[in-house]
């Protein structure tokens, strides 16, 4: 148990030099998280050993881990500071909640899978993230209880965000999303002032488009 726990810890710091800083991340409380949280924890035993891969890694549901180089530049593009609250959207078993938890002052996860949320509560609690919790319910309404928020993070692609989630952001908070037309992507990072957001794109990526932000469930509100 000892080699394989050496093992994974040898992949992540692999992970962090071959696809976490060529990709011009050096900020270290991303590098430091991303260094210290095991993500093999974080992911179903099915794909343990695919957890330091440069890909992203589907869940089913239309959950995923988004790539590790996605997710630390768009870390990277928020610069999360040590006195802001964060609402991390669709975390799927809470990696991306347990990173960003080490930047953060409090980290809201949301998930509406129950036993998803369940287990990952459970693996924030192991990672000793104790300034991170996960709140059960419906993606696209967010935690607007523990909010507002000055960063919000979406685990997955969007086609569309709703006014409700975009109103728990605190002015002059940042949102992180995937945007997805078709096949491509692009990251683009919001700015909240005087309640308008304003956009810009940061970088190329894709991920599945998660259905509670998808064109279509538009019309089924």
């Amino acid at each position: 148990m000892s080699d394989h726990m050496t093992d994974f810890a040898a992949r992540r710091l692999t992970m962090v030099d071959t696809q976490i800083r060529p990709s011009d991340v050096t900020k270290f409380p991303i590098i430091d998280a991303m260094l210290a949280v095991e993500r093999e924890k974080f992911v179903p035993g099915s794909h343990r050993e695919a957890a330091y891969v440069g890909d992203l890694i589907e869940l089913g549901d239309g959950s995923c881990l988004l790539e590790p180089r996605t997710l630390a530049k768009m870390l990277d593009a928020l610069n999360i500071s040590n006195d802001e609250v964060v609402l991390d959207i669709a975390p799927a078993l809470g990696y991306s909640t347990a990173v960003a938890a080490r930047m953060a002052q409090l980290v809201v996860g949301v998930e509406e899978d129950e036993t998803r949320a369940t287990e990952a509560q459970s693996n924030l609690m192991e990672a000793e993230a104790d300034n991170a919790i996960i709140h059960t319910g419906p993606l696209e309404q967010g935690a607007a209880e523990h909010g507002p928020y000055d960063v919000i993070i979406i685990q997955g692609g969007v086609e569309r965000l709703p006014d409700a989630l975009l109103d728990q952001l605190k002015d002059n908070g940042r949102i992180a999303c995937v945007f997805m037309e078709g096949q491509l992507g692009t990251v683009r990072i919001g700015r909240k002032t005087a309640d308008r957001v304003t956009w810009r794109d940061a970088f190329n990526a894709s991920a599945p488009v998660l259905p509670a932000f998808s064109a279509e469930s538009a019309f089924s509100l």
